[in-house]
């Protein structure tokens, strides 16, 4: 059971303020003293690393679709775990879901699952009483959903905010802040630079966070929104563990996984090193920006999605790093890339020379390719047995071509195959929730381990029962859709 204070903080749609509010109210909250902690609701590692900053603890993603619905309230729960409040903020509009799923997938969905109430977070400033038609349709939209109440954002004046105020009592939706133009401002790093500000420590990241601590300390009324807080019920679940997801590996020694990251974050989702550390492996970080050696006695090396494809330059520029990590590969050691990282083992990328790992070269292109794919692994690897079925997820400007090697990652839904399979490098823009398919860590330390040594403890379940060393006809059909996205990096729809 879990009975912890929560919030999910959404709005009508990209572009109202609510990662600036939620990141502000954590910020907030935790300068009252308070042990809070950070969601961000759906794939996007950014959001999450500034809702971690904000709270003083590491942020994490709630994503039914890649960690299937009944894993995210024990993953709330794990992560929640201790905190004396935690603020959740929603995925593009409260209903809006990639998916088509608004059920169970949009923000609204999660909120039900962990009966949560939602704040909106309403961008007021070309609107008066008609606040109260768009509040007053979002609330009765859905009867399952219990909107706590709203936070005025872009307010224009005093009489402004008492015109939307006494527009909104006429419905009876509580107002809990309202925020003028200056309150929120754009203090928080492009997002361009991805996770790096966080990762970094950057003084730009923190002082933006403490300025949108402040814009909501002196905007909301905390006392109140922590009261709704605290009348969320409690969740009948227990948390997620990743010892009980990913069994130990019995070996001679605890192998070295070098996870590509900060000494305090990675490019990968926080569950990424608990799985890790649970299957036995010494999970040591390596920051590809900064770190010009792989960490001593490295066995494996993971890059996860969240490296951002803006720092190509100063990844090509790291040339001992490079050297290092094709050395690694060449010497069949497993090598994991997600998203970015797929880019920065290839030839080259936008002219840049990378690691050289895949005889492919990346090209950055106009248009974001983006959204959820179930994809079907084409071969054995550290990530999966082949014909083992998975989602991930895709959030890409650049390319690579060819799209695959010789032997291919994935294929998914008629189109061509996807990514690069070669020793034990698996490199593919497909970027994988591993607390959905927490089998891969405990594949990955089986495979890094040396090969006299390693026994598993117990076997990694079978997906499918074709044989490994099969490998699936490749599915000739179109490339992936390219899908705009808004400038906050959410989809338009």
């Amino acid at each position: 059971m879990t009975a912890v204070p929560r919030v999910v903080v959404s709005a009508p749609s990209s572009g109202h303020g609510k990662t600036a509010v939620a990141v502000g109210l954590l910020a907030a909250l935790a300068g009252r003293g308070m042990r809070a902690a950070g969601f961000k609701i759906g794939p996007d590692h950014t959001d999450a690393a500034y809702l971690g900053l904000a709270a003083g603890r590491p942020g994490r993603n709630l994503d039914p679709r890649l960690v299937g619905s009944a894993r995210v309230a024990p993953l709330f729960a794990h992560g929640a775990n201790g905190a004396d409040i935690a603020v959740m903020e929603g995925t593009m509009g409260l209903f809006d879901s990639l998916t088509g799923r608004a059920d169970s997938h949009s923000t609204a969905g999660v909120a039900a699952t962990l009966r949560a109430p939602v704040i909106l977070v309403v961008d007021v400033g070309a609107m008066g009483q008609s606040v109260a038609a768009l509040v007053h349709g979002f609330r009765a939209y859905d009867e399952v959903l219990w909107l706590g109440g709203v936070i005025l954002n872009r307010v224009a004046s005093d009489r402004h905010e008492q015109l939307l105020r006494e527009a909104l009592d006429d419905i009876g939706v509580p107002v809990l802040g309202a925020l003028r133009r200056r309150d929120l401002p754009a203090a928080l790093p492009s997002r361009h630079d991805g996770v790096v500000p966080v990762v970094h420590r950057s003084v730009e990241a923190a002082r933006g966070v403490r300025r949108l601590g402040e814009g909501i300390a002196g905007a909301v009324d905390l006392d109140r929104l922590v009261a709704l807080a605290r009348s969320a019920p409690q969740l009948g679940v227990e948390p997620w563990t990743a010892r009980g997801e990913s069994p130990a590996v019995a070996v001679g020694r605890r192998p070295v996984v070098a996870l590509a990251g900060g000494p305090t974050i990675s490019y990968s989702y926080a569950e990424t090193a608990e799985l890790l550390a649970a299957a036995r492996a010494h999970v040591v970080p390596v920051d590809p920006l900064r770190d010009e050696h792989l960490p001593e006695g490295t066995d494996a090396l993971v890059i996860g999605g969240g490296l951002p494809e803006s720092y190509a330059e100063e990844l090509s520029a790291n040339r001992r790093l490079c050297t290092e990590v094709a050395a690694l590969a060449q010497a069949g050691r497993p090598v994991i890339a997600e998203g970015a990282g797929a880019l920065w083992l290839a030839r080259e990328f936008d002219g840049r020379p990378m690691c050289g790992v895949v005889e492919a070269t990346g090209m950055s292109t106009d248009q974001v390719v983006v959204g959820y794919r179930e994809a079907t692994a084409r071969a054995s690897t550290p990530v999966a047995q082949l014909g083992a079925r998975m989602v991930g997820y895709k959030q890409h400007r650049g390319v690579l071509n060819p799209r695959a090697g010789q032997t291919p990652a994935w294929t998914w839904g008629g189109s061509t195959p996807e990514g690069f399979v070669w020793r034990r490098v698996h490199a593919s823009q497909l970027m994988l929730h591993w607390a959905g398919a927490p089998e891969i860590a405990h594949r990955l330390v089986a495979a890094a381990a040396p090969a006299d040594a390693a026994t598993p403890v117990s076997p990694v379940p079978a997906i499918t029962s074709t044989a490994d060393t099969a490998q699936l006809p490749a599915q000739p059909g179109p490339q992936d859709a390219q899908t705009p996205v808004s400038p906050s990096g959410e989809v338009t729809t």
